[in-house]
């Protein structure tokens, strides 16, 4: 048994690090996973439908969630730049 504290690991750490940058070169090279392309597209596109169907029906409804007014014009924008924060991910 190893005492604590000790280093019993029989690999250097110029070995780790050279795995860790192959791990990390493979993962920067990987596809992404399918589901990502339409999430990124639908937040982008529901922060829009969310805009405007508040702007269709602010006279009369005030759809989508009335009890919020002109807030759900940031919900509508913040949908949206989730959508365009995913953008640099996407390969």
């Amino acid at each position: 048994m190893a005492a604590a504290g000790k280093n019993v690991s029989k690999r250097t750490s110029t070995e780790l690090d050279r795995e860790r940058q192959e791990a990390a070169s493979v993962r920067k090279q990987a596809p992404n996973p399918v589901w990502f392309k339409p999430v990124m597209f639908g937040f982008m596109l529901l922060g829009l439908a969310w805009i405007v169907l508040y702007y269709v029906t602010s006279s009369n409804l005030q759809l989508p969630i009335p009890t919020l007014g002109q807030a759900n014009i940031f919900i509508g924008f913040g949908l949206v730049l989730v959508g365009f924060l995913m953008t640099p991910w996407w390969k």
